[in-house]
C-alpha cells in the first residue's frame, strides 16, 4: 500500500514539473522566431541602404529613405555644403523633410521606387541630387536647372499612389523596368542621350528645311526654252507611187488536136 502511494506521488510530481517547463519552452521558441525575423529585416534594410548610398548622398540619407519608404513615415534628408572664404572654410547644413506619397512599401517595392527615382534624375542629367531633387523625383515637382530650363518630374511615388503599376511608370518615363532594375543610372543616362540625339536630329531636319527657302522657288527658275521661233523641220518627202506592173499577156488557147480518122475495115472482112 505504501509503495502504491509513493508511486502516485512521484507521477504527480513529474506531471507538475512538465507543466511548469512547457510555458518556458514556448516562450523561448517564440522569442527565437521573433529574433530571426528581426535579423532578416535588418539585413535587407542594410543591403538596400548600402546600394543607394551614392545616390542619396550619404549613408544617413540612404537609411532615412529606406526606413521612411518601408514604414510610410516622414523622411528627413540632409545636405551639407562646404563654402570657402579667403580665411576660413564654412559648412552649411540644410535639412528637407517630406512624407512619401504612398503608404508602407515592401523592400522589393522600395528598391523599385528608388531605382526609378535615380533613373528619372539621371535622365535630367542629375547624378548627384540634392535633398529637394530627391523629394521631387519621389513625390513630384519641378526642377529649375542651371541653364534656366525646367524639368517637370511627376514623381514615382505619386504615380504609384494614383494606381499605376511599376511597369507603366517606367514606360511613361521612357524606360524599360528591367533596364532600370539592372542599372538605374545607366538606364537614365542612356535615355538622356537618346533624347539629346533626337533633339539634334530634329534640329537638323528643321535646319535643313529652313535653308530650303534660300533656294529659288520653282517660279524663279527659267522656264523651258521657247521653240516657237525654231524653223519647223521639213517633213519626209512623198515618194512617187510605184509604177504598176503590166498585166502578163494572156496565153492563147492551145489549138485542139483533130480527131484521128476512122480506119477502114479490111477488105473481105
Amino acid at each position: 500500500m505504501k509503495i502504491r502511494h509513493l508511486t502516485l506521488t512521484l507521477v504527480c510530481a513529474a506531471v507538475l514539473a512538465g507543466l511548469a517547463v512547457a510555458p518556458a519552452m514556448a516562450q523561448s521558441t517564440t522569442t527565437s522566431g521573433t529574433s530571426t525575423t528581426s535579423t532578416s529585416t535588418n539585413q535587407e534594410s542594410t543591403r538596400l541602404s548600402t546600394e543607394f548610398t551614392s545616390f542619396a548622398g550619404s549613408d544617413t540619407n540612404s537609411q532615412a529613405l529606406v526606413t521612411g519608404l518601408r514604414n510610410g513615415t516622414a523622411i528627413t534628408l540632409t545636405d551639407t555644403t562646404a563654402g570657402t572664404t579667403t580665411t576660413t572654410t564654412t559648412t552649411t547644413t540644410t535639412t528637407t523633410t517630406f512624407t512619401p506619397a504612398t503608404g508602407k512599401l515592401g523592400y522589393g517595392n522600395v528598391k523599385i521606387a528608388l531605382s526609378l527615382a535615380e533613373a528619372s534624375l539621371a535622365q535630367a542629367d542629375i547624378t548627384d541630387p540634392t535633398a529637394t531633387e530627391l523629394e521631387a523625383a519621389l513625390n513630384g515637382g519641378t526642377l529649375v536647372l542651371a541653364d534656366g530650363t525646367s524639368v517637370d518630374l511627376k514623381g514615382v511615388l505619386a504615380l504609384r499612389a494614383a494606381g499605376e503599376g511599376w511597369g507603366q511608370i517606367a514606360n511613361s518615363m521612357g524606360f524599360k523596368l528591367g533596364d532600370v532594375m539592372r542599372s538605374p543610372k545607366a538606364a537614365g543616362s542612356a535615355s538622356a542621350s537618346a533624347h539629346a540625339h533626337a533633339n539634334v536630329s530634329v534640329d537638323k531636319v528643321v535646319f535643313g528645311r529652313s535653308h530650303m527657302t534660300d533656294h529659288p522657288s520653282a517660279t524663279d527658275h527659267p522656264g523651258k526654252l521657247d521653240f516657237a521661233g525654231k524653223p519647223d523641220f521639213a517633213g519626209k518627202p512623198t515618194l512617187p507611187d510605184r509604177p504598176q506592173v503590166p498585166d502578163r499577156p494572156q496565153i492563147p488557147d492551145r489549138p485542139q488536136i483533130p480527131d484521128h480518122p476512122t480506119r477502114a475495115g479490111r477488105p473481105g472482112g
